[in-house]
């Protein structure tokens, strides 16, 4: 069953975004993995929560193989990297199907 990671990212500075998209998207791909939404211009529909800078969606063929790629020791300097940058809220959810 496939898996997807959602994330909810407020940005505080821009410096790190050039070395960890230069990287990760090539690291998700080692595990299967497939970046579907970086950024996309988020617009509410419905709640009071403020919105986001950016949104994240990350679709995985298995929820294995997305805590695999989140946990795993390459991908680890670049959380590093881009905490020093932004905070993120990230979620792991199963498919229907």
């Amino acid at each position: 069953m496939k898996a997807y990671v959602i994330g909810r990212m407020n940005i505080r500075s821009k410096e790190w975004m050039d070395k960890y998209y230069a990287t990760v998207p090539s690291l998700i791909e080692s595990h299967c993995g497939r970046l579907i939404v970086r950024g996309g211009n988020p617009e509410q529909l419905e709640g009071s929560e403020a919105l986001p800078d950016a949104a994240v969606l990350l679709e995985f063929p298995s929820r294995d193989h997305a805590m695999s790629f989140w946990n795993s020791e390459e991908f680890q300097p670049f959380v590093q990297l881009r905490q020093s940058g932004s905070s993120l809220q990230a979620m792991v959810v199963d498919a229907l199907e």
